[in-house]
């Protein structure tokens, strides 16, 4: 039976050089008990996304209240759910473009919480507030810069591994077609008000895509672009949310956040820059075929 489980287990991720080491080892392993364990309960992908949700904020308002060990292990249980959603999606089948859209919204709604609530707790309360504010903000657009450097190279790395399509080209024409249908439908005013935003970001990111693209319209060799990027796609996945948070809910527990905002700007941001120049080295001696 745990062979069996071990391969299921495997089937389940998207490919391991781009997977997060922690999210390997520790939070999917978890998470995939959880999903055996409610499996043939009624329960959603939707409502695991949204008890994740819930977790994180929990977990902030622990960290209000100097609870550090609750914080952390709210924080620890976000994650956990953060990967159960879509582990339970894959194996039930029923997944929704709504509930990626959600599962999206999620991940927002509670990293803002987070350094909002690192804002309030802390840097109201440190002898310097002005200064520990403008830290927490530098943190939190260093969080996102790292987010979505992995998120494009990931996904490059994956289109190149899967022969697909850009990952958000073909989401947005899904999304599309299910906001036609739930138009004509009356009420669902929540879900038509998330597919808009959700069209409004992603208007903004294939701009942005758009502006990368005009500057790089190379292909690369499928076979010579997996080969030097399989390892590369690896060290990107450690400037990952999970790594980021699990960062985090330690220094919780440690009572000194003031040294995750430091790491994040000056560690992180120092190895986002040494990846950066290492993947346009490997771009410029990958084969290219135009």
């Amino acid at each position: 039976m745990l062979k069996h489980w071990y391969e299921e287990y495997l089937r389940l991720l998207k490919k391991v050089e781009a997977e997060e080491v922690l999210d390997l080892v520790f939070y999917r392993p978890l998470a995939f008990l959880f999903v055996k364990a409610i499996y043939r309960t009624n329960l959603t992908p939707n409502q695991i996304t949204l008890a994740a949700i819930f977790a994180a904020l929990i977990g902030t308002l622990l960290y209000l209240k100097e609870l550090l060990l609750w914080a952390a292990l709210f924080l620890i249980l976000y994650d956990v759910f953060d990967c159960a959603d879509g582990m339970l999606a894959r194996l039930k089948k029923n997944g929704t473009s709504l509930g990626r859209i959600i599962d999206g919204f999620g991940d927002y709604i509670s990293t803002a919480a987070v350094y909002l609530v690192i804002g309030f707790a802390f840097a109201n309360k440190s002898a310097n507030p002005l200064f520990y504010w403008a830290l927490t903000v530098l943190a939190a657009a260093s969080n996102v810069f790292h987010a979505v450097s992995l998120d494009y190279y990931r996904n490059r790395y994956l289109d190149y591994a899967f022969d697909r399509k850009p990952t958000l080209g073909e989401d947005l024409e899904e999304h599309k077609r299910e906001f036609e249908k739930l138009k004509s439908k009356r009420g669902h005013w929540l879900a038509k008000l998330l597919y808009k935003i959700y069209f409004g970001y992603s208007k903004l990111q294939s701009s942005v895509a758009s502006a990368k693209n005009k500057k790089q319209t190379k292909i690369f060799e499928k076979n010579d672009f997996l080969k030097r990027n399989a390892k590369l796609v690896k060290l990107w996945t450690f400037l990952g949310p999970t790594t980021e948070w699990t960062f985090l809910w330690i220094s919780i527990l440690a009572g000194r956040v003031d040294v995750y905002l430091w790491g994040l700007i000056t560690v992180f941001n120092l190895y986002a820059i040494l990846i950066y120049v290492l993947q346009i080295y490997t771009d410029s001696k990958t084969i290219k075929i135009n």
